[in-house]
């Protein structure tokens, strides 16, 4: 099993939520985050005085998949939240130890 982790654009949520549905995906956790990489904030004027936003709003995206899922659903990832412009954002996949369903008490790939 494994976490994936994206940051992605804020607007492009729906158009990679519609893309991991379709490829059954059936389970995401979706927060909204702050940070900054490459792209490193840019400056904004507000009220005839410039100032700088260090850290620029993003999507922060956790999907547990099957060892199986992970190449469709990482495909899924780039081609929907892609749009070509610097801060399109990251994924990141990490192995997953250990998923338990609280109700169930299912464990692993049934608790996904």
């Amino acid at each position: 099993m494994k976490m994936i982790t994206a940051i992605i654009k804020p607007f492009k949520l729906d158009d990679v939520r519609e893309s991991l549905s379709e490829v059954g995906v059936h389970g995401i956790t979706a927060t909204e985050v702050k940070g900054f990489g490459r792209q490193k904030g840019h400056t904004e004027l507000y009220r005839g005085a410039e100032y700088v936003v260090d850290f620029l709003p993003k999507i922060k995206l956790e999907i547990a998949v099957t060892d199986d899922q992970v190449e469709r659903v990482v495909e899924a990832i780039l081609q929907s939240a892609h749009s070509g412009k610097i801060g399109d954002g990251k994924i990141f996949v990490s192995p997953l130890e250990q998923v338990i369903r609280i109700r169930t008490g299912e464990m692993d790939g049934d608790a996904l």
